[in-house]
């Protein structure tokens, strides 16, 4: 079935002058237009495309990817708006994303950015956002676990670190002593649940724990240096700031990783440097 919002795998069944025709299993087609279509598409090919309605109200086919589809989150920005709503930024070249009014309830100034929920609108089938996101992003029944990875949005810069949406679902944060390489609003990144307090809060960690932890900041370590000639300019006196700086690591990590490879004889290790061992 064709639904609006969604990366659909479909098969190519006829080439007509708009462009390729797609269909489903049960039948149903859809136009990729020409700007889309490769002289590598053939008949009976599968193709993965993302499927919106156009400005008639059209279904229509697309190779771009948009920065978010149905179910997800996203810190979009307002480019246009008439008197129904608001046209959002989709990463869509022939379409932007539209926000009823009903959806809105307060000022939205041009070039802003906002944190949107895409859904799919019963009576219509197409994609439109919301700001009033209580109904889909909620703590109220937690479906993560402590040290689960997770994906998260950058939702909302806050004293003390950044408000964040988990798997689409769930609010978290992330504090300030646990980012240690440059975050901003809109980031979509891995993160892992730390702690789920009694309250319902969650607080995200970006790195791992333990020996998870150690592994993945040992890899990293590992790629850095081959990628710096075998030598980064941190060492064991560098400090926490310059650790970050070279590494993206917190400084408790980068000992950890730094003594696992010390260890194994794979680096050698002075205040201030770290040199792949030939």
């Amino acid at each position: 079935m064709l639904n609006a919002g969604e990366y659909q795998s479909l098969r190519i069944g006829r080439i007509a002058d708009p462009g390729i025709y797609l269909t489903d299993e049960e039948g149903g087609e859809v136009l990729l237009p020409n700007r889309y279509v490769s002289l590598s598409d053939h008949i009976g090919d599968m193709v993965e495309v993302f499927v919106y309605h156009d400005s008639e109200n059209r279904l229509i086919a697309t190779r771009e990817k948009p920065l978010a589809t149905v179910g997800e989150a996203a810190v979009l920005e307002a480019v246009d708006r008439n008197a129904h709503g608001v046209f959002l930024n989709w990463g869509i070249t022939a379409k932007d994303l539209f926000m009823p009014n009903r959806n809105v309830p307060f000022e939205v100034q041009m070039g802003g950015h906002y944190l949107v929920y895409l859904y799919r609108d019963n009576l219509t089938g197409r994609v439109v956002a919301t700001t009033k996101l209580t109904k889909y992003i909620s703590n109220a029944e937690i479906s993560v676990r402590a040290r689960e990875q997770v994906d998260i949005l950058v939702a909302r810069k806050m004293d003390m670190g950044y408000r964040v949406v988990i798997n689409n679902r769930h609010w978290g944060m992330i504090y300030n002593d646990q980012i240690f390489s440059p975050v901003k609003v809109g980031d979509k990144l891995t993160g892992y649940i730390h702690r789920i307090s009694t309250e319902g809060r969650i607080d995200v960690m970006l790195q791992q724990e333990g020996r998870e932890l150690r592994d993945s900041a040992t890899t990293k370590l590992l790629d850095l240096l081959a990628k710096s000639k075998g030598v980064l300019q941190v060492g064991d006196k560098s400090s926490p700031e310059e650790i970050a700086t070279v590494t993206g690591l917190s400084k408790k990590s980068f000992k950890k990783a730094v003594g696992a490879l010390y260890k194994e004889r794979r680096i050698s290790l002075t205040d201030t440097t770290i040199t792949l061992t030939k």
